[in-house]
């Protein structure tokens, strides 16, 4: 099959071309024109596939339901905002609950499925901070232990590739190490890090922060806290939640510009309301929240944030439109970044040749008019 365009995403530019695709891959990108084409474009923008390597759930599915079907209605559907690669997020709880969690996912991967491809599990808690818990249940928040968490790892079959940890709490970053030795990326979020600690879990192998200004210490300027570690050293990774609510386009502005192109990460942190009407109330972790009008769910009963219903199209709408971050660097934050520290940008994050057939078309307002998920057309509207 052969699509073209006046406008596609390559080598960090809009080119006129056309791609190829044969069976799951891009096989070759040619000029514009050069040959008969299956589907044309016009100037529609084409960009590689979402990833979302932090979000809990939707369409009344969250990933501590531990619900077969539940999870499989939601990758077929997600592809519908032009995700093609997701990582189902935890949010802290019992250890039976975490441990059926993982294991449904682990099942639904071995059995099949259909949408977006899930490249594992983002485990969120329950090694985290009390003070900085959020939404997060308190009871549940425990201190970081590797004996605990081989038996995640075990149940998971191995798919937890993120993990958020509140690092200071963590002896001898004996977690940290362990998860870094195996290839899991160790975040730091829900945490009450200093500056130095911050420096010190990266030091230790820390790689990327979960939510950036949520849920972790503010910056001062004599107190830089893990907001300012997380802006100062900018070969670390950090993930932030891009919907305008839990951060003003002028802070999202400020952050890519001190992150700079290859480390900033839009996530959605996404709850089983997203998909779901206005005012509809759910548990999330033990709690009860409530999603309001403007995208956003609250806990009912403390009324802060509990995380969003943000669709990543508007997520990169609210970056470029909003926040006035250049193109590579909000495209690059839902893409290419998050499959660099998944480690799976071989395959993923960019339209090249040899590269899975991940794209997504884009009207001129941000929303979806199709989607290719490797090389199967899953969603036009």
């Amino acid at each position: 099959m052969l699509l073209q365009s006046k406008r596609i995403w390559v080598v960090n530019t809009w080119i006129e071309a056309q791609l190829e695709i044969k069976g799951e891959k891009i096989t070759a990108v040619y000029p514009y024109g050069t040959k008969k084409v299956d589907k044309d474009y016009g100037n529609l923008r084409i960009v590689p596939g979402f990833i979302d390597c932090h979000t809990h759930g939707a369409y009344g599915f969250d990933t501590n339901d531990a619900q077969p079907e539940g999870l499989r209605n939601w990758v077929k559907n997600i592809v519908q905002e032009g995700v093609t690669g997701i990582l189902p997020t935890t949010i802290t709880q019992s250890e039976k609950v975490l441990t059926a969690a993982v294991a449904n996912v682990a099942k639904v991967v071995e059995e099949g499925y259909e949408g977006a491809e899930i490249l594992g599990i983002h485990f969120e808690g329950p090694y985290l901070d009390q003070e900085y818990k959020g939404a997060q249940p308190e009871q549940y928040c425990v201190k970081p232990d590797v004996e605990q968490f081989q038996r995640y790892y075990k149940a998971s079959h191995h798919l937890i590739k993120i993990i958020t940890v509140a690092c200071e709490h963590d002896e001898d970053f004996a977690l940290t190490k362990y998860c870094v030795q195996h290839g899991i990326v160790v975040s730091q979020g829900h945490s009450s890090a200093t500056y130095e600690q911050a420096k010190l879990a990266i030091a230790n192998g820390a790689g990327s922060m979960t939510h950036v200004f949520n849920g972790m210490t503010k910056f001062h300027h004599r107190d830089p806290g893990l907001v300012g570690a997380a802006m100062r050293f900018r070969n670390v990774y950090g993930e932030v939640i891009c919907d305008g609510n839990h951060s003003t386009p002028e802070a999202l502005n400020d952050y890519f510009t001190a992150k700079g192109p290859d480390h900033g990460i839009l996530i959605t942190d996404s709850l089983k309301v997203k998909g779901l009407p206005v005012g509809t109330r759910t548990l999330f972790g033990g709690n009860l929240i409530e999603l309001a009008e403007d995208g956003s769910a609250h806990l009912v009963e403390a009324g802060n944030l509990a995380g969003s219903t943000l669709k990543v199209n508007d997520g990169l709408r609210v970056l470029v439109e909003k926040a006035q971050v250049p193109w590579q660097t909000a495209i690059n934050a839902c893409t290419i970044n998050p499959a660099r520290m998944l480690k799976v940008d071989d395959r993923k994050g960019t339209l090249q040749a040899g590269k899975d057939a991940d794209i997504v078309v884009l009207n001129e307002d941000y929303s979806v008019f199709d989607v290719f998920a490797r090389g199967k057309q899953v969603a036009r509207t």
